[in-house]
């Protein structure tokens, strides 16, 4: 399973009307393959918003997409307010979720770290070992890494009913001396992978994304 991350940065003040017309259009095109998800900024850049994909592979993708396209399902009458666009192929790590229809949220938290190149075992084997003890705090949406676009990335979604549960989860999950990956692989004598950088933003999922 792959999943295509899109993210849009539209003009000020359109994101409603852009929404709208997302819904609406949605409507046709998710007789084709249906949307994973569909968030925009509430915390970080804003007027933005990520629609997210997922495809058995890159083949279905292409058939999905030239299909939906030709039969004129897609894409939204957007363009007058699109500022960018930017599309990524994530890989799911062994242990993420897929994506599936839930309602954690309806606050998101994207973190995104770029590692060094040659990192991504070192990157996996900690993230295996220390992500038990943090799931007991709160779910898991999703764990990637780049195939296609920016490459070196790690890609993690958490969910939270509200920015006052994010805090208290994520002080509880660092007292609990197991996390972050680094604190666990340093206990236990490990590695720690070399990053470049870090990101994150808050997000919040539209009303009809499957996932909110």
């Amino acid at each position: 399973m792959i999943y295509e991350v899109r993210t849009y940065q539209v003009k000020p003040r359109s994101m409603p009307e852009v929404e709208k017309r997302f819904a609406e259009k949605y409507e046709q095109r998710k007789k084709y393959s249906e949307m994973s998800a569909f968030f925009k900024t509430e915390i970080g850049p804003l007027n933005q918003f990520i629609h997210i994909w997922g495809y058995k592979d890159l083949a279905e993708r292409a058939t999905i997409r030239a299909a939906a396209v030709k039969d004129g399902a897609w894409p939204p009458a957007i363009s007058e307010f699109l500022v960018s666009q930017k599309s990524e192929i994530m890989n799911q790590t062994p242990f993420s979720p897929l994506l599936t229809p839930s309602q954690n949220g309806p606050f998101f938290e994207w973190r995104e770290y770029t590692h060094a190149a040659g990192q991504l075992p070192i990157m996996m084997k900690n993230w295996e070992v220390a992500l038990e003890t943090r799931l007991k705090f709160g779910p898991l949406t999703a764990l990637w890494f780049t195939e296609l676009g920016g490459l070196n990335k790690w890609i993690h979604v958490w969910a939270y009913k509200s920015l006052d549960e994010r805090n208290e989860v994520r002080n509880k999950a660092h007292n609990s001396g197991a996390w972050p990956p680094s604190v666990r692989a340093k206990t236990d004598g490990r590695p720690i992978e070399s990053l470049v950088a870090q990101e994150n933003k808050i997000l919040i999922a539209s009303s009809f994304s499957p996932i909110r």
